[in-house]
């Protein structure tokens, strides 16, 4: 796997896609992204957008543009004027019982059976914390954000889900940056909602893990969801 910081050169964007990047449109940067792999067919990378003025180590002035990290099976290729990426191998080293610090944006949703629909139909699981506060007649601001937050954490330390992906967390995660994102596609409305998480895990399963880290967690991942930003604690 690569690891890739990516820097958009804003004077190779029509003014829509500027626009996109700074609103920051999901499906406009992943379309952007794809740029990366010309040969591709299938999405071979997952990613996660940040802010110039957040990363410390970029070594220059922060432009106050949006920036990307992607993870991705093959190496990006640069694109002369629009993308600029710093690429290195992304191999870690997995055991059981490491204990890892994490950065997740994620989009939780839970999947249950309709009458008179054949498939399970997903929902966000934290406006259904949302609407279950306001059912019992909680109006208070605060009390119903805690809930939000606590169905959001309930989501990433389920049991199952963690077991499945080879992690264990050690305490309750950090929850911030609540968003609900509304983009179009072929004149399709794609709706969907990203929380980021933040906090420490101990890997239970390395196998799993490292196939977690390769593909994501959760649902969205095409659109910046999912991708694990993970360093030694």
């Amino acid at each position: 796997m690569y690891l890739s910081r990516v820097r958009v050169a804003t004077e190779g964007l029509n003014p829509k896609s500027l626009q996109q990047l700074m609103q920051g449109n999901a499906y406009g940067n992943h379309q952007l992204l794809w740029k990366l792999f010309p040969n591709e067919d299938g999405r071979p990378f997952l990613f996660r957008q940040e802010q110039e003025h957040d990363v410390p180590s970029l070594g220059e002035q922060p432009r106050g543009m949006p920036l990307f990290y992607v993870l991705s099976q093959i190496e990006p290729q640069e694109v002369p004027g629009l993308l600029s990426c710093e690429s290195k191998p992304f191999a870690p080293r997995l055991q059981a019982g490491q204990l890892l610090g994490f950065r997740l944006r994620a989009n939780p949703v839970v999947a249950r059976r309709e009458e008179g629909r054949k498939n399970s139909r997903h929902h966000d699981v934290l406006m259904d914390a949302k609407r279950q506060a306001r059912s019992e007649g909680i109006d208070d601001r605060t009390a119903i954000q805690a809930r939000m937050d606590d169905a959001a954490r309930a989501w990433l330390q389920d049991e199952d889900r963690a077991n499945r992906n080879g992690y264990r967390l050690v305490a309750p995660p950090q929850v911030s940056g609540y968003r609900q994102h509304t983009s179009r596609r072929k004149g399709k409305q794609i709706r969907f909602s990203a929380v980021d998480f933040e906090g420490i895990l101990e890997v239970t399963d390395p196998e799993r893990f490292h196939q977690n880290l390769a593909h994501g967690i959760g649902r969205s991942r095409a659109f910046g969801c999912g991708m694990w930003m993970v360093r030694r604690a």
